[in-house]
């Protein structure tokens, strides 16, 4: 990981931790996916690809990103919730869609869980969220998983 990612990293887990709503800790392990199992579907031309939002901040996603990810907003704010609403309101409540983060380690993590209840709450019932037990950058990028950069 490169040091500056870590320096803007752990700037934004010590301002957002204190802020955290929900514990992604709390979501299901049958509603999660690992990192490798998701590269693997992404990269299978016979399986639907999902829907994947990321649901962390703007400075993380422009720094790196899984490609063809949107940037939604962090779930911990209402503008966040808001916007996610927004993206999924005309989509069928059967598609897949994948969540992620990865601005910290998944136990401090303030952005899953409101997003993933406010896809719930919506009804949509095909979602997984992306466990990323540390950071995106340890858990994606330093494993050599696909990335893209900026918008």
């Amino acid at each position: 990981m490169s040091t500056k990612f870590a320096a803007i990293l752990i700037a934004i887990v010590g301002i957002f931790l204190s802020y955290a709503t929900g514990q992604a800790t709390a979501i299901p392990g049958t509603r999660q996916v690992d990192p490798d199992t998701l590269v693997k579907l992404l990269q299978s031309s016979d399986k639907e690809k999902p829907l994947i939002l990321h649901v962390g901040f703007r400075v993380l996603f422009l720094q790196a990103h899984i490609p063809g990810s949107e940037y939604i907003g962090p779930g911990s704010t209402e503008a966040g919730l808001q916007q996610l609403r927004k993206r999924v309101a005309a989509i069928p409540r059967s598609k897949f869609i994948v969540l992620y983060c990865g601005c910290c380690p998944w136990i401090h993590c303030p952005n899953m869980k409101g997003a993933d209840d406010t896809l719930t709450s919506l009804g949509f019932k095909n979602v997984k969220v992306l466990y990323i037990a540390d950071n995106f950058g340890t858990d994606w990028v330093d494993k050599g998983y696909p990335v893209a950069k900026g918008e």
